[in-house]
């Protein structure tokens, strides 16, 4: 290292990022402490201060080697700190700093109302910030935050959050393209109004009972978990979309034309079939399809899906290419008129894979004569998964029916395999 010129030993100390390596090095020698100020990001993990034993706090140290930094983009702080050292560093750091990433610790509501400004509020000090993480957060009040138009990322991890302070934080970042929020909790109706998100996905922690409203006309990717009303008009972007609801019940989807849709996944406990019928006609252009949705029926009741006739769902998703259908969509098209209308010309056209989960011996030869079929007309299909989920062997159908499924497997080898 003494060989090397300044230049190259900056360079290679600037790809430093872990507080602890930074601190260490800056004993080394003059040179090397000399090299530090070049570091472009600074990261703390949670138990950067767990051996501390020395007089001078956290906060201190942490301000100590922020204010040695030149031009520092990016700061990681995961160790507990107090709010009136992180708006000390943010002061320091508000020309240079564009990503910024905090595990707050503050969703404890006795914790953040004792602070005065609160961490939430300290973060609008840095006015040129690009990409926002943060973890653990209380935002039941609204951030007095001023606009961050250079953000571009916002993400948002274990909140409790009310409606009208996430309306207001959404507000000052009128240019994201990146929203993430996941488990969250105390959102009831949550409107998204921002013309330039294109990624967005959104759990909901709770009762399975918000209700969303997205604004967006440029969104591509969009996974929703939690919601039971959704409404986004504005799909001519959407490539990606995922639904799923794990707590409470899927009654009503609101969606634009998904003529771009290549993406589709279903998934929860329980939907109106209205809801699944607006989603299969709407996405007809999809080549992914993903079904696990248990139940339908309105309100309390849990019904069987209703028949879907096999040649008419084939024939509105002639793009189809990946097929992930699990029991009760599988169970659908293989009630007894479903295959009635299959023809020795019927053909499935793209269809590449399909994946099926069986967990009941039910209907058992109905079901063998969809698997044929699917085989039969899939002129291009390469691989079909039949995953065997949970089936009771109390009944004396099922050794039958598994006997019927492994020489099927045996007859088409070379794509059918038993997972």
């Amino acid at each position: 290292m003494d060989s090397l010129p300044d230049a190259l030993v900056q360079c290679i100390l600037s790809h430093m990022r872990s507080g602890r390596d930074v601190a260490v090095c800056s004993c080394v020698s003059k040179r090397w402490k000399e090299s530090l100020p070049y570091i472009r990001s600074l990261y703390f993990p949670r138990s950067s201060f767990d051996s501390h034993s020395g007089g001078e706090r956290p906060d201190d140290i942490i301000r100590r080697m922020v204010s040695r930094i030149v031009c520092l983009e990016e700061l990681v702080v995961y160790s507990p700190f107090s709010s009136a050292g992180l708006a000390t560093w943010l002061s320091l750091l508000q020309p240079s700093l564009k990503y910024l990433e905090l595990r707050l610790d503050n969703i404890a509501e006795q914790q953040a109302c004792l602070e005065s400004p609160s961490k939430l509020d300290c973060i609008s000090k840095v006015k040129n910030l690009e990409s926002l993480k943060l973890w653990g957060v209380l935002m039941i009040q609204l951030p007095k935050w001023d606009v961050f138009p250079r953000l571009r990322t916002l993400e948002i991890v274990g909140a409790r959050l009310e409606d009208p302070a996430l309306s207001a934080a959404l507000k000052a970042c009128p240019n994201l393209t990146n929203l993430l929020l996941l488990g969250c909790e105390g959102l009831k109706m949550v409107s998204i109004d921002l013309p330039h998100l294109e990624q967005c996905k959104l759990d909901f922690y709770g009762l399975g009972n918000c209700s969303l409203s997205l604004k967006c006309p440029k969104i591509s990717l969009l996974e929703v978990q939690g919601c039971s009303w959704i409404r986004v008009r504005e799909t001519n972007c959407l490539r990606h979309l995922s639904i799923s609801n794990n707590a409470g019940r899927v009654y009503m989807v609101d969606f634009g034309r998904l003529s771009a849709l290549e993406y589709l996944s279903m998934r929860g406990v329980q939907w109106c079939w209205d809801a699944i019928s607006k989603m299969l006609e709407g996405a007809r252009e999809v080549k992914h399809l993903f079904m696990k949705v248990e139940f339908t029926g309105d309100f309390e009741v849990l019904q069987p899906f209703p028949e879907v006739d096999f040649v008419e769902f084939f024939n509105n998703h002639p793009k189809l290419q990946k097929f992930d259908i699990h029991g009760a969509m599988f169970a659908a098209i293989c009630q007894k008129n479903s295959l009635k209308n299959v023809e020795s010309g019927f053909v499935i056209p793209c269809l590449e894979e399909v994946v099926v989960t069986v967990r009941s011996p039910l209907n058992a030869e109905q079901k063998m004569s969809t698997l044929e079929s699917l085989l039969k007309c899939g002129r291009n299909l390469k691989t079909m998964v039949i995953r065997i989920l949970q089936m009771k062997s109390s009944h004396s159908s099922t050794d039958d029916f598994f006997d019927d499924i492994c020489r099927f497997r045996c007859m088409n080898r070379k794509i059918v395999r038993i997972e």
